[in-house]
């Protein structure tokens, strides 16, 4: 799934607003038991980036627990920047 945002920030807005975004999808999507990358670039050429991997195990786990999809808790996470040289 790739997502595209389109607004009418500016430059500096998008450097402050984008961590506050990440954090704030991160949050929600580490709720899943589901491996995934949000990545924001923004128009002053910085990237936020957030990955999240779920062992299989712990996948298995929440969807026996659940009977479902799951609501598992993530296996391990990473929040950060990309810095380009």
């Amino acid at each position: 799934m790739d997502i595209r945002f389109v607004s009418s920030l500016t430059s500096e807005d998008e450097r402050l607003f984008a961590p506050a975004l990440l954090k704030a999808v991160a949050a929600i999507l580490d709720q899943l038991p589901i491996a995934y990358t949000v990545r924001i670039e923004t128009t002053g050429a910085e990237v936020f980036q957030h990955a999240h991997a779920v062992e299989d195990s712990a996948k298995v786990a929440a969807l026996e627990s659940t009977g479902a999809a799951g609501n598992g808790r993530p296996a391990n996470h990473y929040l950060g920047r990309v810095v380009h040289s």
